[in-house]
């Protein structure tokens, strides 16, 4: 399990989440729900260790990991893929590949199978600029870094957003297949409802930096998107 106990976050002196609790179920997906600047991206970077400071506790497997720096907390098994996929532009593909797998515990430097499973075009390419690519393959390339680490839990930051629809479906699919078939823990910032339903186990809803809601993904009524999603 991996739980965050009355977390508040901050940077400088802006206090954006505050008394989160939450459970995040290994080896399931749940979605994190909300209006822009709610705080959503603010908990999978508090999450990793990338705010000013934390108060209260977030433990994994029983240890709290809340003060702990980022890359141990990598280590530990937890990669991040930023909102905007924070690629390096001038890095080729094998190379940007290459830089999640520093985060291993096991000190392997290598390409995992997943990647060429999932990803048939990066491993075609992969001497290529990482930035001469689409949107939609710069995300594939950030998920692919971040399969590098050998996580064992990924956080996804609105994936899909500014994709071009043809190559949506396809990173939806590969968000579930990363659930289903290679097992790992998901937790993705979404803002479609349909496919947080689809895809999902569980929901967890901020407003002001709080959680008001969540649950089973069953529980995620309408009325609760229309309350804390309507503009």
């Amino acid at each position: 399990m991996l739980t965050f106990d009355n977390v508040d976050s901050f940077y400088d002196r802006s206090h954006i989440l505050h008394g989160v609790c939450l459970d995040i179920a290994i080896g399931k997906v749940t979605t994190i729900l909300g209006r822009n600047g709610t705080g959503k991206t603010t908990l999978l970077k508090t999450l990793m260790g990338l705010t000013d400071r934390t108060v209260g506790e977030i433990r994994l497997d029983g240890r709290d990991i809340g003060q702990d720096p980022s890359f141990r907390r990598a280590r530990a098994g937890i990669a991040y893929v930023p909102q905007g996929r924070e690629i390096i532009p001038d890095f080729s593909i094998r190379d940007n590949i290459m830089m999640g797998a520093f985060a291993r515990a096991d000190g392997k430097r290598e390409i995992p199978p997943l990647v060429s499973e999932l990803f048939p075009y990066l491993m075609e390419n992969l001497e290529r600029l990482g930035g001469v690519l689409s949107g939609g393959q710069q995300q594939q390339l950030a998920i692919a870094r971040a399969l590098a680490a050998n996580p064992r839990i990924i956080l996804l930051d609105e994936p899909n957003e500014g994709i071009q629809p043809s190559i949506v479906e396809e990173i939806e699919t590969i968000i579930i297949r990363l659930n289903r078939e290679a097992g790992l823990t998901v937790l993705l910032v979404e803002q479609n409802v349909m496919y947080a339903r689809q895809a999902s186990h569980r929901f967890a809803m901020l407003e002001k930096g709080r959680v008001v809601a969540g649950g089973a993904i069953a529980e995620l009524s309408d009325d609760l998107v229309h309350r804390h999603m309507a503009v």
